[in-house]
């Protein structure tokens, strides 16, 4: 995908015409396709409400050293949606005083951020227990100016959660770009030798897998033994987890499915796959999702949809977590996407 057409599509965030079909249901006959908030209501769980905040997830920027097909961000090199240091700022208000755990860096590449370094710096200091930082792994190779990123992971205990599609280099490739296996292979491989994913090593590393077309990802558990014996046998790579994450039906994944003609069999499978027992685990419950301009959502994919949180609290100059935690979530048509079989989350399965 040229970056001109990204450039040219996302000079602001914008919902396009299908995206808003999906929100209003898709462009299914009258009840060919259910309503999630209808499928909540029969559980007892709508209006959908937070549990006990234990993750703030900042996205500290779209922009990426890579143009993934499946990216639900849209992330690329054009994108100039950075979090300024001001904005960085107010976060690290909110870091010192939250209850929650577990700080969340995502992106983009977080790491192209100008300031990244200084707001991991300072965040290190705030008393979070678990700090997450989403890297690509390519960007460890990208250039000089980050080949030490290991070790400023390991200065910082930094948990590592990264995207590698598969294990072979055709179905890596083809999902992420030319070269972008065995990038990511060296970059593994440098995690590694400084103690990163290694057996009963505290340097955490977790990979991401999402599927590579319109299907839902297969067993968690079956596809880490997979992912573990072939990185091991051909490249001496360990890790810890694997987390599966379904594609949701927005942004480029969604670009992909109109233009494959997949689009209603993907959302027809979704809801198929919709399992109730999903629900009470989902992210939006217990996370608050935090955008590069600082406004907050119940989600990274309600970020990527507009949809603001529900609550007088918008923005993260106003934050106040006692009334977050008693907003309602807004909730839609992609949220199949995160109850469908075991469930799916930043963190992977929910059962």
């Amino acid at each position: 995908m040229a970056t001109k057409s990204l450039k040219a599509r996302h000079d602001e965030l914008a919902l396009n015409n299908k995206q808003l079909e999906i929100l209003n249901g898709g462009p299914f006959k009258e009840g060919e396709l259910p309503y999630f908030k209808d499928k909540l209501d029969e559980i007892g769980q709508f209006p959908l409400r937070p549990k006990k905040l234990e993750i703030l997830q900042i996205n500290v920027g779209y922009m990426c050293n890579q143009v993934c097909e499946h990216c639900h961000v849209d992330a690329g090199p054009d994108r100039k949606e950075i979090m300024t240091k001001e904005t960085m700022k107010l976060c690290l208000e909110v870091i010192k005083n939250t209850g929650a755990h577990t700080l969340d860096l995502t992106g983009g590449a977080p790491e192209m951020n100008p300031n990244f370094r200084w707001f991991v710096e300072e965040a290190s200091k705030a008393g979070i227990k678990d700090f997450i930082v989403r890297s690509n792994l390519t960007i460890i190779r990208a250039n000089k100016k980050y080949y030490d990123l290991p070790e400023f992971f390991k200065k910082h205990k930094i948990h590592v959660i990264s995207s590698m599609p598969h294990y072979t280099r055709g179905k890596t490739d083809k999902q992420r770009g030319d070269g972008v296996f065995d990038t990511s292979i060296r970059a593994l491989q440098d995690l590694n030798a400084i103690g990163y994913g290694m057996p009963n090593s505290t340097l955490q590393l977790d990979l991401v897998y999402n599927p590579s077309g319109a299907f839902l990802p297969g067993d968690q558990g079956a596809m880490e033994r997979d992912f573990k014996k072939a990185l091991k046998d051909d490249f001496d790579i360990h890790f810890h987890q694997l987390f599966a994450i379904t594609n949701l039906p927005i942004a480029r994944f969604l670009d992909y499915l109109i233009a494959s003609g997949n689009y209603e069999d993907y959302m027809y499978s979704l809801v198929e796959a919709y399992n109730p027992a999903a629900v009470k685990n989902v992210m939006c419950t217990n996370t608050i999702s935090i955008s590069w301009d600082g406004w907050l959502y119940d989600c990274d994919f309600n970020q990527m949809l507009g949809l603001k949180v529900n609550s007088s609290v918008k923005h993260i100059k106003d934050y106040n977590e006692d009334i977050l935690n008693d907003r309602d979530i807004i909730v839609s048509q992609h949220c199949y996407g995160c109850t469908a079989g075991a469930g799916s989350s930043c963190q992977g399965n929910v059962i």
